[in-house]
């Protein structure tokens, strides 16, 4: 055997073995992003994307200036800036699920997510979506699983894709779907009242997007400029 030979190989094949560890770690490293409140996020890669694996829970804009927290439903409807709420107006809820966000934050030149973020457009969800399979099975691989957060029987529920969907509910005129579906803005505007949201439901495992009127209340979640 011509050992010289043998040793080169094996020195490449090392070499190769080191090279793929070094793009995995570089690749798979877990991200953190902190906002302006000081809330931390958990990030995951999800094909060439990488988001937050939960809901924005910030009050304030990047410059530090307070998002206004409307606790009546009569204000809300008629705000046509930016607001935020928890769902039923109870702290916990917006610990647990992260709050609830009309629309026009995301429009706000001042900026909801943190620097290096920003709120999804309708075609990067879609990017999503197509990589997980598409829109029939998509849902159940992003919802987190048990019933813990959701209700029985949270059909086909896998996580497998990291995303952790939460059922946040909603405000639509008034607060329904804790626990029942989760409800996410897209950046994409429509038109002057209505804009694209994306949902989640226990029922099933379908995800699509939904056309909303912009003072509606859902969640909001991050993804990572490139």
């Amino acid at each position: 055997m011509n050992f010289s030979k043998f040793n080169n190989i094996i020195l490449i094949i090392s070499l190769l073995l080191i090279i793929n560890a070094c793009n995995k770690e570089q690749i798979y490293k877990p991200l953190t992003v902190t906002d302006i409140d000081k809330n931390v996020y958990n990030t995951v890669q999800i094909g060439e994307q990488i988001w937050m694996i939960e809901n924005l829970k910030v009050t304030k804009y990047k410059n530090g200036e307070d998002i206004p927290n409307v606790t009546n439903d009569s204000v809300w409807l008629h705000t046509w800036t930016g607001a935020y709420c928890n769902y039923e107006h109870f702290d916990n809820n917006g610990e647990i699920y992260g709050r609830l966000y009309n629309w026009f934050v995301i429009s706000d030149s001042r900026g909801i997510c943190p620097d290096g973020w920003h709120v999804p457009t309708k075609e990067e969800w879609e990017i999503l979506i197509d990589y997980l399979g598409g829109s029939e099975i998509a849902g159940g691989k992003m919802k987190e699983i048990g019933t813990d957060h959701w209700i029985s029987p949270n059909t086909g529920a896998t996580n497998e894709s990291g995303f952790t969907g939460l059922p946040g509910g909603g405000w639509f005129l008034s607060f329904d779907g804790i626990g029942e579906g989760g409800y996410w803005w897209t950046s994409t505007d429509r038109s002057d009242i209505g804009t694209y949201g994306w949902w989640l439901s226990y029922k099933n495992t379908l995800t699509s997007s939904t056309s909303r009127d912009k003072r509606m209340g859902f969640s909001i979640r991050c993804i990572k400029d490139k």
